[in-house]
Protein backbone atom coordinates (compact mmCIF):
# COMPACT_ATOMS: atom_id res chain seq x y z
CA UNK A 1 0.00 0.00 0.00
CA UNK A 2 1.06 3.59 -0.62
CA UNK A 3 0.14 5.75 2.37
CA UNK A 4 -0.14 9.54 2.43
CA UNK A 5 -0.85 11.95 5.27
CA UNK A 6 -2.83 15.05 4.43
CA UNK A 7 -4.83 18.00 5.65
CA UNK A 8 -8.41 18.30 4.38
CA UNK A 9 -10.44 21.41 3.56
CA UNK A 10 -11.66 21.60 7.17
CA UNK A 11 -8.10 21.59 8.51
CA UNK A 12 -8.26 18.02 9.83
CA UNK A 13 -5.33 15.63 9.38
CA UNK A 14 -5.89 12.13 7.99
CA UNK A 15 -4.03 9.25 6.41
CA UNK A 16 -5.00 7.98 3.00
CA UNK A 17 -4.35 5.03 0.72
CA UNK A 18 -3.06 6.34 -2.60
CA UNK A 19 -4.68 4.76 -5.64
CA UNK A 20 -3.21 4.05 -9.08
CA UNK A 21 -5.03 7.03 -10.62
CA UNK A 22 -3.43 9.42 -8.12
CA UNK A 23 -6.52 9.81 -5.94
CA UNK A 24 -6.65 8.49 -2.38
CA UNK A 25 -9.11 6.80 -0.03
CA UNK A 26 -9.28 7.91 3.59
CA UNK A 27 -7.81 5.55 6.18
CA UNK A 28 -9.76 5.19 9.41
CA UNK A 29 -8.12 4.28 12.72
CA UNK A 30 -4.55 4.31 14.00
CA UNK A 31 -1.93 3.97 11.26
CA UNK A 32 0.43 2.52 13.91
CA UNK A 33 -2.26 0.15 15.16
CA UNK A 34 -5.64 -1.01 13.93
CA UNK A 35 -6.80 0.78 10.80
CA UNK A 36 -8.74 0.19 7.60
CA UNK A 37 -9.09 1.78 4.18
CA UNK A 38 -12.55 3.27 3.72
CA UNK A 39 -14.40 3.90 0.47
CA UNK A 40 -14.41 7.67 1.17
CA UNK A 41 -12.37 9.69 -1.31
CA UNK A 42 -9.68 11.69 0.47
CA UNK A 43 -10.18 15.46 0.49
CA UNK A 44 -6.52 16.40 0.07
CA UNK A 45 -5.80 20.12 0.29
CA UNK A 46 -2.24 19.83 1.63
CA UNK A 47 0.13 16.86 1.41
CA UNK A 48 2.05 16.37 4.66
CA UNK A 49 5.07 14.31 5.64
CA UNK A 50 3.70 10.73 5.55
CA UNK A 51 4.31 10.08 9.26
CA UNK A 52 4.47 12.19 12.42
CA UNK A 53 7.66 10.71 13.90
CA UNK A 54 8.04 9.72 17.53
CA UNK A 55 11.82 9.99 17.12
CA UNK A 56 14.28 10.47 14.25
CA UNK A 57 17.47 8.41 14.23
CA UNK A 58 20.21 8.78 11.63
CA UNK A 59 23.01 6.50 10.49
CA UNK A 60 26.11 8.35 9.33
CA UNK A 61 28.78 7.35 6.83
CA UNK A 62 26.85 4.29 5.65
CA UNK A 63 27.72 4.15 1.94
CA UNK A 64 31.10 2.86 0.83
CA UNK A 65 31.64 5.47 -1.89
CA UNK A 66 30.49 8.30 0.41
CA UNK A 67 33.00 7.21 3.07
CA UNK A 68 35.68 7.27 0.39
CA UNK A 69 34.74 10.76 -0.87
CA UNK A 70 34.73 11.98 2.75
CA UNK A 71 38.27 10.65 3.27
CA UNK A 72 37.11 8.49 6.17
CA UNK A 73 37.51 4.82 6.96
CA UNK A 74 34.33 2.74 6.74
CA UNK A 75 32.97 2.28 10.29
CA UNK A 76 33.01 -1.11 12.00
CA UNK A 77 29.60 -0.48 13.59
CA UNK A 78 26.73 1.81 12.52
CA UNK A 79 27.29 5.45 13.49
CA UNK A 80 24.22 6.85 15.26
CA UNK A 81 23.11 10.47 15.48
CA UNK A 82 19.71 12.01 16.24
CA UNK A 83 17.57 14.74 14.73
CA UNK A 84 14.88 16.58 16.67
CA UNK A 85 11.19 16.32 15.87
CA UNK A 86 11.44 20.05 15.03
CA UNK A 87 13.41 19.13 11.90
CA UNK A 88 10.41 17.53 10.17
CA UNK A 89 9.35 19.25 6.94
CA UNK A 90 6.54 18.49 4.50
CA UNK A 91 6.79 17.95 0.72
CA UNK A 92 6.83 21.28 -1.09
CA UNK A 93 7.61 23.33 2.01
CA UNK A 94 10.92 25.17 2.30
CA UNK A 95 14.22 24.06 3.72
CA UNK A 96 15.30 27.12 5.70
CA UNK A 97 18.99 28.08 5.83
CA UNK A 98 19.70 29.20 9.40
CA UNK A 99 20.40 32.93 9.72
CA UNK A 100 20.16 33.53 13.49
CA UNK A 101 22.59 30.75 14.44
CA UNK A 102 23.92 31.18 10.95
CA UNK A 103 25.29 28.51 8.64
CA UNK A 104 27.20 29.10 5.43
CA UNK A 105 27.53 25.42 4.55
CA UNK A 106 24.10 23.77 4.27
CA UNK A 107 24.18 20.49 2.34
CA UNK A 108 21.68 18.02 0.84
CA UNK A 109 21.67 14.25 1.49
CA UNK A 110 19.25 11.87 -0.24
CA UNK A 111 18.35 9.00 2.08
CA UNK A 112 16.03 6.03 2.31
CA UNK A 113 13.93 6.46 5.47
CA UNK A 114 12.53 3.47 7.35
CA UNK A 115 9.45 3.84 9.58
CA UNK A 116 9.02 1.38 12.44
CA UNK A 117 5.43 0.20 12.85
CA UNK A 118 5.39 -1.58 16.23
CA UNK A 119 7.54 -1.76 19.37
CA UNK A 120 10.89 -3.17 18.39
CA UNK A 121 13.59 -4.37 20.82
CA UNK A 122 16.42 -6.89 20.47
CA UNK A 123 15.19 -8.06 17.08
CA UNK A 124 17.32 -10.30 14.92
CA UNK A 125 18.46 -9.32 11.48
CA UNK A 126 16.27 -12.09 10.06
CA UNK A 127 13.14 -10.66 11.71
CA UNK A 128 13.96 -6.95 11.41
CA UNK A 129 11.80 -6.13 8.37
CA UNK A 130 8.74 -7.58 10.15
CA UNK A 131 8.72 -4.42 12.28
CA UNK A 132 8.74 -1.98 9.35
CA UNK A 133 5.57 -0.05 8.53
CA UNK A 134 7.03 1.41 5.36
CA UNK A 135 9.70 3.35 3.50
CA UNK A 136 9.84 6.94 2.31
CA UNK A 137 12.24 9.53 0.86
CA UNK A 138 14.23 11.74 3.20
CA UNK A 139 16.59 14.67 2.86
CA UNK A 140 19.03 14.65 5.78
CA UNK A 141 19.85 18.35 5.44
CA UNK A 142 23.12 19.12 7.24
CA UNK A 143 24.89 22.34 8.21
CA UNK A 144 28.45 21.12 7.67
CA UNK A 145 30.10 24.03 9.48
CA UNK A 146 28.12 23.22 12.64
CA UNK A 147 28.44 19.48 12.11
CA UNK A 148 32.22 19.42 11.65
CA UNK A 149 33.85 22.61 12.94
CA UNK A 150 31.49 24.30 15.40
CA UNK A 151 29.52 21.47 17.01
CA UNK A 152 31.89 20.52 19.82
CA UNK A 153 32.98 17.24 18.28
CA UNK A 154 29.55 15.70 17.69
CA UNK A 155 27.19 15.93 14.72
CA UNK A 156 23.83 16.77 16.25
CA UNK A 157 24.03 20.59 16.17
CA UNK A 158 24.54 20.55 12.41
CA UNK A 159 21.63 18.12 11.90
CA UNK A 160 19.14 19.70 14.32
CA UNK A 161 17.92 22.94 12.72
CA UNK A 162 14.24 23.49 11.89
CA UNK A 163 13.14 22.04 8.49
CA UNK A 164 16.28 19.85 8.20
CA UNK A 165 14.35 16.59 7.71
CA UNK A 166 11.92 16.71 4.77
CA UNK A 167 10.03 13.40 4.39
CA UNK A 168 7.67 12.14 1.70
CA UNK A 169 5.78 12.20 -0.47
CA UNK A 170 4.35 8.83 0.51
CA UNK A 171 5.05 5.85 2.73
CA UNK A 172 5.32 2.58 0.80
CA UNK A 173 4.69 -0.66 2.67
CA UNK A 174 7.30 -3.45 2.47
CA UNK A 175 5.16 -5.67 0.24
CA UNK A 176 5.57 -3.09 -2.57
CA UNK A 177 9.34 -2.77 -2.17
CA UNK A 178 11.33 -5.59 -3.83
CA UNK A 179 14.16 -5.06 -1.34
CA UNK A 180 15.25 -1.96 0.57
CA UNK A 181 18.84 -2.54 -0.54
CA UNK A 182 17.97 -2.86 -4.23
CA UNK A 183 16.72 0.67 -4.91
CA UNK A 184 17.99 3.47 -7.13
CA UNK A 185 18.42 6.71 -5.18
CA UNK A 186 19.21 10.21 -6.46
CA UNK A 187 19.27 13.94 -5.74
CA UNK A 188 18.43 16.59 -8.34
CA UNK A 189 19.55 20.12 -7.49
CA UNK A 190 17.81 22.71 -9.70
CA UNK A 191 17.21 19.88 -12.18
CA UNK A 192 20.84 18.73 -12.25
CA UNK A 193 21.64 15.23 -11.01
CA UNK A 194 24.17 15.49 -8.17
CA UNK A 195 23.69 12.10 -6.49
CA UNK A 196 22.79 8.97 -8.45
CA UNK A 197 23.49 5.58 -6.94
CA UNK A 198 21.86 2.55 -5.34
CA UNK A 199 21.08 1.44 -1.80
CA UNK A 200 23.09 -1.75 -2.44
CA UNK A 201 26.19 0.35 -1.56
CA UNK A 202 25.18 0.58 2.11
CA UNK A 203 27.86 -0.67 4.49
CA UNK A 204 25.14 -1.82 6.92
CA UNK A 205 21.93 -2.89 5.20
CA UNK A 206 18.48 -2.04 6.53
CA UNK A 207 17.95 -5.25 8.56
CA UNK A 208 21.38 -4.87 10.19
CA UNK A 209 20.62 -1.22 11.08
CA UNK A 210 17.35 -2.20 12.77
CA UNK A 211 19.05 -5.08 14.60
CA UNK A 212 21.76 -2.71 15.88
CA UNK A 213 19.47 0.16 16.88
CA UNK A 214 17.03 -2.14 18.69
CA UNK A 215 19.76 -3.74 20.77
CA UNK A 216 18.78 -3.22 24.44
CA UNK A 217 16.74 -0.28 23.09
CA UNK A 218 13.03 0.02 22.33
CA UNK A 219 12.31 1.58 18.96
CA UNK A 220 8.87 3.12 19.40
CA UNK A 221 6.20 2.85 16.71
CA UNK A 222 6.67 5.89 14.50
CA UNK A 223 10.46 5.86 14.79
CA UNK A 224 12.01 7.17 11.57
CA UNK A 225 15.46 5.81 10.68
CA UNK A 226 17.58 7.63 8.10
CA UNK A 227 19.91 5.06 6.56
CA UNK A 228 22.73 7.17 5.12
CA UNK A 229 23.53 8.97 1.88
CA UNK A 230 25.50 7.97 -1.21
CA UNK A 231 28.42 9.93 -2.66
CA UNK A 232 27.87 13.23 -4.43
CA UNK A 233 27.09 15.50 -1.47
CA UNK A 234 27.74 19.21 -1.89
CA UNK A 235 30.57 19.16 0.65
CA UNK A 236 32.61 16.89 -1.64
CA UNK A 237 31.89 18.71 -4.94
CA UNK A 238 34.94 19.64 -7.03
CA UNK A 239 36.59 22.06 -7.55
CA UNK A 240 34.51 23.86 -4.89
CA UNK A 241 31.85 22.67 -2.42
CA UNK A 242 28.27 23.24 -3.56
CA UNK A 243 26.22 24.62 -0.67
CA UNK A 244 22.47 25.16 -0.77
CA UNK A 245 21.34 28.75 -1.26
CA UNK A 246 18.04 30.60 -1.26
CA UNK A 247 16.22 30.01 -4.53
CA UNK A 248 17.46 26.45 -4.98
CA UNK A 249 15.13 23.49 -5.39
CA UNK A 250 16.09 20.02 -4.15
CA UNK A 251 14.43 16.78 -5.26
CA UNK A 252 15.09 13.38 -3.68
CA UNK A 253 14.09 10.41 -5.83
CA UNK A 254 13.92 6.77 -4.75
CA UNK A 255 12.81 3.92 -6.98
CA UNK A 256 9.31 2.54 -6.14
CA UNK A 257 8.69 5.45 -3.73
CA UNK A 258 8.70 8.65 -5.78
CA UNK A 259 10.06 12.19 -5.58
CA UNK A 260 10.29 14.59 -2.65
CA UNK A 261 10.82 18.23 -3.68
CA UNK A 262 11.53 21.22 -1.44
CA UNK A 263 12.53 24.81 -2.26
CA UNK A 264 15.30 26.50 -0.26
CA UNK A 265 14.83 29.84 1.52
CA UNK A 266 16.54 31.83 4.24
CA UNK A 267 15.22 31.61 7.79
CA UNK A 268 12.85 34.53 8.32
Amino acid sequence: MKIIRYRDSAGRIHYGSEQKDGSALRIEGDILGTHRVTSEKADVTKLLAPIQPTQILGIGLNYRHHAKESGMKAPELPVLFVKGLNTLQHPGDPIQIPTHLASQEVDYECELAVVIGRPCKNVTRARALDYVLGFTCANDVSARDWQIKLGGGQWCRGKFFDTFCPLGPRLVTPDEIPGPNMLKIATRLNGETVQDWTTSDMIFDVPRIIEFLSGSTTLLPGTVILTGTPHGVGMAAKPHPRWLKAGDQVTIEIEHIGSLTNPVTLEA
